[in-house]
């Protein structure tokens, strides 16, 4: 199959999703340094879409949306955006959910946040629909208010960033009396095992979403332990 557009940076990724948004006129960045750096050096603020592979409003923001060179413009013009696979980055995924239950009272898929260059999250919304309907803030103007926003009030979009801040710093508090050691490997080989389907293989009721972060511990608990389970 051809694609008419020209790849963005994530033909270089692994991650079946992030190759799904390849050819979007979006200017996707994977996750890393590069794309906050560059928030930082334009002054601009960063838009985060989380979703993965089998998310049906992740397929319908996308078509709607991120395939849109309209949606695309208004997009690049706001913000420097980066893809992240919640299932190949758990991690981030759970940072920013939290953020949005913060903000929203709640959470989903596709997960967007919009943040600071510094990272932290003042914005956040599950499915956008291109335009807004009524109840539910359309994309194109997200992008409009926020760009207005982010020139004329930045104090205020600061002090609600760190509001945010503040109480994910509270949230993701280590508070343990020592440093992590065996036993807490061993209780989440023992937390695994009990979600295994031994009838029809994954883990957890239906859906069984792949958890890549899962199977690698596994696996590397095996290699340590060389336990046939």
């Amino acid at each position: 199959m051809t694609h008419p557009r020209k790849p963005n940076r994530l033909i270089n990724e692994t991650s079946p999703y992030l190759l799904q948004h390849a050819h979007n006129p979006v200017d996707w960045y994977p996750w890393g340094d590069e794309a906050f750096a560059r928030a930082e050096s334009e002054n601009k603020p960063v838009f985060l879409s989380i979703g993965y592979a089998t998310c049906h409003w992740c397929h319908v923001m996308e078509k709607e949306s991120f395939e849109d060179a309209e949606t695309a413009a208004a997009l690049n013009r706001t913000f420097i955006n980066i893809k992240v696979d919640r299932e190949e980055r758990p991690d981030i995924d759970a940072l920013y959910m939290t953020a949005s239950q913060m903000l929203t009272g709640g959470g989903g898929w596709p997960l967007n946040i919009c943040k600071t260059p510094d990272r932290i999250p003042f914005y956040a919304a599950t499915y956008l629909p291109k335009t807004s309907l009524p109840g539910r803030l359309g994309l194109t103007d997200l992008c409009r208010h926020i760009k207005t926003l982010w020139e004329s009030d930045r104090g205020g979009i600061s002090r609600s960033a760190r509001k945010v801040a503040d109480g994910l710093s509270r949230s993701f508090e280590y508070t343990g009396r020592s440093a992590p050691g065996m036993e807490l490997f061993t209780r989440a080989h023992e937390d695994i095992s009990a979600g295994f389907d031994s009838i029809h293989g994954g883990f957890d009721p239906a859906p069984k979403f792949p958890t890549p972060h899962r199977l690698l511990f596994l696996l590397r608990r095996y290699h340590r332990t060389r336990r046939a389970d």
